[in-house]
């Protein structure tokens, strides 16, 4: 196959696999929990994506930000964080102090409550909290439970601190993916917020919010749509199309409709969501750019790459000025942006921008950071896409640049393999942390990934130098060899682990699977067999092997 086609067909997937370097993205699903009042029942609702960002003892504490290439998400989904401003807010929108001294809340008929069960509930919920925040979910899980028993014996079963109580313990269900438990709680705090205040009240809307996001995580978009709308119609009466939180579930609700397709409205919406924030003051707020990246994603997708590069530009430019280059803001919001240039064919400026970021990456991440290895695979695709545009018009230069790529390749490789046994060693020591696990995994995760493109990357480098090398290389099984260990690496880092579900993970080796058995169609048909950890693959082994996971991956995408 001549070079050009080679890399042409190999990257012109960058979108794909670039996406893998974060932990699966879920879309903006995270939600935060409830702080207690002295005895006032809370439900708040989630503010955009984002992550609770628990330290990490192996690597970085702060920086795991992995760059998803087009989808450059800050953290990773699947935890709770407190409102951007530090402050949590009240069923009403309004931001309440975040020290909680707002004092004890009036019933109907104006006397206090406040008895032992209100101690309690409140003691409860608050050390529930502290626990869940600290990564110590068994306990928080427990204390939350009882703040439900202690909101029932003082104020009844319909009350709505019963709710609130509700609302936090199925919070923290959805957190643990432990779905079947969270939703009846859900609908049970909605069922008594609608008997107390009505069905249009906006507490109600909030909690619809937060199912929504239950609904949301487990793809069930029409669920998850049903919940919005109707969140959207009852914020959007009581605190008027201006208010920020009106915003927000519009925001979400543009998210769903995104994933179903129908990407005119939710443009549309998340267009809206973003000036309501302009006109209150937040145009420069980290809400805002997480939002208006998601639109650029969604420009990316549909190859819009003219407008997601505008947008993008825009982030860039807020972060620089606001951030500086020297923080990972910055970074992220560059490398998004060199992506989408390399997408669109711009590959000086790509370039400069990915080796900007390395240099500011290696000042604030720890030498082997896998967030450089990353990077290192993003410059080493641009070179070989600057290769491939060179064709046969320059092929001393265009060597020149397979060869850089190699180089950086080897060094991406190298980085991700060696977390990668970092990690297994740990494990194999039965080193358990319940507030890291998460994300380790996550690292883990982005790892892997990286490891098997790099991989590939490399066997494609090969196979583009054998077409332009006179005499042919001194390594003719280089290609070989290289996509040999990407089957080497997916058997010993991802079998017999939850990295053998990601479908990022199985998308890049059957990558791997689908350029090895091209290298086998090309030989003659009695070495139709390869060799990996002393074990022979065979052709047509191969290619049942593709088909397989390629229907693994079908289900995914439909379920």
């Amino acid at each position: 196959m001549p070079l050009i086609r080679i890399l042409s067909t190999f990257l012109r997937g960058t979108y794909r696999s670039s996406r893998s370097f974060s932990s699966s993205y879920r879309g903006p699903i995270c939600t935060s929990f409830a702080k207690s009042i002295s005895g006032k029942p809370r439900i708040l609702y989630q503010n955009d994506s984002g992550g609770h960002r628990t330290n990490l003892h192996l690597l970085d504490p702060q920086l795991w930000i992995i760059i998803s290439g087009q989808a450059a998400i800050l953290g990773f989904c699947g935890n709770t964080v407190l409102a951007e401003d530090g402050s949590i807010k009240s069923n009403s929108g309004d931001n309440v102090d975040d020290s909680g001294n707002s004092g004890l809340e009036r019933i109907e008929d104006g006397s206090v409550v406040s008895n032992i069960h209100t101690s309690k509930w409140r003691v409860f919920t608050d050390s529930g909290r502290d626990y869940f925040f600290q990564g110590k979910l068994e306990p928080a899980e427990r204390l939350f439970g009882s703040a439900i028993q202690e909101a029932k014996e003082g104020f009844g079963e319909r009350d709505p601190h019963v709710a609130s109580a509700c609302n936090n313990l199925a919070e923290l269900y959805r957190v643990q993916k432990e779905f079947d438990k969270a939703e009846p709680l859900y609908l049970e705090a909605v069922s008594i917020l609608e008997e107390s205040y009505g069905p249009e009240d906006v507490r109600v809307g909030a909690t619809l919010h937060n199912l929504g996001q239950l609904y949301l995580v487990q793809r069930k978009l029409e669920e998850a749509r049903a919940c919005y709308e109707r969140a959207l119609k009852m914020k959007r009466r009581v605190l008027g199309d201006n208010h920020p939180d009106y915003a927000e579930t519009m925001y979400h609700l543009g998210t769903v409709l995104h994933l179903q397709g129908k990407d005119t409205d939710a443009e549309a919406l998340i267009l809206d969501s973003l000036k309501i924030l302009e006109a209150c003051g937040q145009g420069e707020s980290m809400t805002y750019i997480r939002r208006m990246r998601y639109l650029s994603q969604i420009y990316l997708r549909s190859n819009r790459l003219a407008e997601a590069e505008k947008l993008l530009r825009k982030q860039l430019h807020m972060m620089e000025l606001s951030k500086g280059w020297n923080s990972m803001e910055a970074i992220t919001a560059a490398e998004a942006l060199a992506i989408t240039l390399r997408l669109s064919g711009q590959l000086r400026e790509a370039l400069e921008l990915f080796e900007k970021c390395l240099d500011a990456q290696k000042k604030l991440l720890p030498e082997g950071h896998i967030q450089i290895g990353g990077n290192l695979l993003h410059i080493a695709k641009t070179f070989m896409l600057q290769a491939s545009q060179l064709g046969r018009t320059n092929n001393s230069e265009a060597l020149s640049k397979l060869e850089k790529a190699k180089n950086y390749l080897e060094n991406s490789a190298r980085i991700a393999k060696d977390l990668l046994f970092k990690l297994k060693k740990q494990k194999s020591k039965g080193q358990k942390h319940e507030k890291s696990n998460g994300t380790l995994r996550n690292y883990e995760h982005a790892a892997l990934v990286i490891l098997l493109q790099s991989l590939e990357s490399l066997a494609v480098l090969e196979m583009s130098k054998n077409e332009i090398q006179e005499p042919k290389t001194e390594h003719p099984h280089a290609a070989e060899d290289s996509l040999l260990q990407c089957v080497s690496a997916y058997k010993e880092f991802g079998c017999g682990t939850q990295l053998q579900d990601s479908p990022e993970v199985k998308s890049e080796y059957v990558s791997c699977l689908k350029h090895l058995s091209a290298l086998l169609a090309n030989k003659d048909k009695e070495t139709t067999t390869v060799t990996s950890n002393a074990s022979p693959i065979s052709l047509p082994e191969l290619k049942e092997e593709v088909r397989r996971i390629q229907i693994d991956l079908l289900s995914h995408k439909k379920g």
